[in-house]
């Protein structure tokens, strides 16, 4: 019985042996089958998270930097991060809403009693400070070239100073600089100084807000140059601003907004507060050590503690509320954001935010996805996707604007008519379509032809309206054509004057039959066929920036954009 127990325990002592020989030796198997490693407390690190008074955090968020291993703090500003790999170092981050972001780096797990000091920064802002430049030196670009190039060539919010149709409809002058006569008054005994009707006889380039008040700068400058306009809201105007903020919405200027106003009746801004007015901005102090920067991003564990912090506001759609929704004389001109308000979109468990349409990760820059926003400049390797694009595609881009709505056509014969049957779907846009500017339109275009390319005669349904331009269609001009028009109509209170982008005067809604998320509309056109032969259709979505007259007045030159075409023949 002792020999073979004796027996027993060398045999165990063998094997306890070569699994521990066998544990060091190199791995020699070409595809060795993969093993889950056992996750016990040597695979963690703990510790505490205080602020600068030494103070326990509840609630901060722990981060091993650049994945998604987390936890929170508990009530004593404790916490514990599992499932990490033994003897690798790892950067541990942490981060809580009105403090800078911290870290430690190269913890080597197991850890214990690791400490982060988490710093608030400030409430309030300073108003000697001066913009960091998008390019040039010391600029966005010296620190981030990829996604600042990507933001250079693409986003229309760093032309909102400069672009062409504001400045014009600002000064009412067309691109070559003339400029149309002042606005005529007359005197009303009831209601005062009324404007009237711009003389057509004489020379004239279209409307303009100088034109109209020619003595104040309006607060245009509110959305399209925030950066400027924070002391002065009401007295900037767009011709004399210069430097950085010649960029309208630039880079600094979105990543020092800290909060955003709404009415918490209706999640909505507050009447006349648009852009610049409902927001908290928050300029550092360069001359503070502790606070001389502050930069507002999309990452809890940044890689620059003194400088930067987590914002949640930047990934939440209320971010563009300000901008997006404006009432001016009582009427919704802007509302982008309150159609996404009122939509499926807006519900935070199915829905999209704005950023997922208008930041869409990766940032592509040279066909290949960035990886990291300061390359050699103390930045994280990062999941692309972690990374969003500051592209802000809109209502020049094509390729969103081809994935906006679903269109579908019906033909049929019936007795000697064709028939046309087209549903637009707006499924894909978390707001109406078209949105925002007034001036925007689109034009439906149901366009039938015999064999011989005659036009078939229209009997019954819709033509495009007038202020679809009258003229020859070969140039664009599509008043009076099978079709419709979708568009918001505003008419001027006072002259009359419709459709009009003059909101800078009062105007009332003349009529809106725009598509809204998730709605169809459908429209039918009955045809008088031909004798005999085939038919042709084509049926083309349109989307058009602004309406025919005024572009030809303005010198504007936007070509239409194509949203949605389909050709057939019917036999």
């Amino acid at each position: 019985m002792k020999v073979i127990k004796s027996y027993l325990l060398l045999a165990g002592l063998v094997c306890l042996a070569f699994v521990l020989l066998s544990a060091c030796a190199p791995v020699t198997t070409a595809s060795p089958m993969p093993i889950s490693p056992i996750v016990t407390a040597e695979d963690s690190i703990s510790g505490t998270v205080v602020d600068t008074d030494g103070e326990p955090v509840p609630g901060a968020t722990v981060r091993i930097q650049a994945t998604t291993n987390v936890a929170q703090t508990d009530a004593n500003g404790k916490f514990t991060l599992n499932d990490l790999d033994t003897g690798i170092p790892v950067t541990v981050s942490a981060w809580k809403q009105d403090y800078y972001c911290a870290k430690t780096e190269s913890v080597t797990p197991p850890a214990s009693e690791v400490s982060l000091t988490l710093r608030l920064y400030q409430t309030n802002d300073n108003p000697a400070y001066e913009w960091i430049p998008p390019t040039g030196e010391n600029s966005c670009y010296s620190c981030k070239p990829g996604v600042t190039q990507v933001w250079l060539d693409n986003d229309a919010h760093g032309k909102s100073a400069t672009n062409i149709r504001f400045l014009t409809m600002y000064n009412g002058a067309d691109v070559d600089g003339n400029q149309s006569p002042p606005t005529r008054y007359v005197f009303n005994r009831d209601y005062g100084s009324i404007p009237l009707r711009p003389d057509l006889t004489q020379p004239y380039y279209g409307p303009g807000y100088k034109l109209d008040f020619p003595e104040t700068a309006g607060n245009c400058a509110a959305c399209h140059i925030p950066g400027s306009a924070i002391e002065d809201p009401y007295g900037i105007d767009p011709n004399t601003v210069t430097g950085v903020n010649t960029f309208g919405v630039h880079c600094d200027f979105c990543h020092k907004v800290a909060d955003i106003k709404l009415n918490p009746e209706t999640s909505l801004p507050y009447p006349n507060m648009p852009g610049v007015l409902s927001m908290d901005i928050r300029r550092p102090f360069p001359e503070d050590k502790d606070r001389y920067q502050l930069f507002f991003g999309s990452f809890d564990d940044d890689n620059v503690p003194m400088e930067d912090t987590y914002l949640p506001l930047i990934k939440e759609s209320r971010w563009c509320a300000t901008c997006h929704y404006g009432i001016f004389w009582n009427t919704v001109v802007y509302n982008s954001f309150g159609e996404w308000l009122a939509s499926p979109y807006s519900d935070p468990s199915t829905g999209k935010t704005c950023q997922q349409c208008h930041m869409p990760a990766p940032t592509v820059l040279n066909g290949r996805p960035l990886t990291n926003v300061a390359p050699d400049l103390g930045g994280v390797e990062r999941d692309p996707l972690t990374i969003p694009a500051h592209t802000f595609p809109g209502a020049s881009n094509v390729e969103l604007l081809q994935n906006s709505v679903t269109m579908t056509v019906n033909t049929r014969r019936e007795d000697q008519n064709l028939i046309v049957e087209v549903s637009i779907t707006n499924d894909k846009t978390g707001h109406h379509v078209p949105t925002d500017s007034p001036l925007r339109q689109l034009i439906l275009l149901v366009d039938t032809k015999d064999g011989q390319g005659q036009a078939l005669s229209l009997l019954k349904g819709e033509t495009i309206p007038a202020w679809g331009g009258i003229g020859d269609p070969k140039r664009g001009y599509y008043a009076g054509l099978p079709g419709k028009g979708f568009a918001r109509i505003l008419r001027e209170l006072w002259t009359e004057i419709e459709p009009t982008g003059s909101y800078w005067n009062p105007t009332r809604i003349i009529s809106d039959n725009r598509i809204g998320a998730f709605e169809t509309n459908t429209s039918t056109y009955i045809f008088a066929l031909p004798e005999g032969g085939n038919v042709s259709v084509k049926i083309t979505l349109l989307f058009r920036r602004a309406f025919k007259e005024l572009m030809d007045q303005k010198g504007w030159d936007v070509p239409d954009i194509v949203m949605e075409e389909e050709e057939m023949v019917v036999p």
